[in-house]
């Protein structure tokens, strides 16, 4: 996806193209057409949070409750960095429940409400293509 879109932006460098993300509030259904620019990613199931749809942010989980799946998520390419305000979590994706370096597929940042990210990190927090 980076090299197509440094194609599509003249004077663009590609070891300078980051991928960045949005959280949508929109599920499968309500997607009619693709975005300008980038793609939409559904189906995506969050293990060791909740996710809370008004603020799109991180938050704890109800109880007895393994998997919270995820509004879509628009995935993008920037030439530039995008600036973080201290309340973000990298959260990696991962093909199946099983987290090995075989899984695993990237990274996106959702944003959460904790003092610092490490309380995620130290749950273990990821997105998961499959629960099986």
């Amino acid at each position: 996806m980076r090299q197509e879109v440094t194609r599509g932006h003249k004077g663009w460098a590609l070891d300078q193209v980051v991928l960045n993300n949005e959280m949508t509030k929109y599920t499968k259904d309500d997607i009619t057409s693709p975005p300008p620019e980038g793609v939409f990613v559904h189906g995506l199931f969050l293990d060791g949070a909740g996710w809370d749809r008004r603020n799109s942010r991180l938050v704890e989980p109800p109880p007895k409750v393994l998997f919270t799946p995820l509004p879509v998520i628009r995935i993008f390419a920037e030439n530039t960095p995008p600036v973080s305000d201290g309340k973000v979590y990298e959260c990696p994706i991962y093909k199946k429940p099983r987290r090995t370096d075989l899984t695993y597929i990237a990274s996106v940042n959702l944003r959460h409400g904790a003092v610092n990210e490490e309380k995620w990190v130290m749950r273990g927090v990821a997105l998961l293509c499959d629960i099986k």
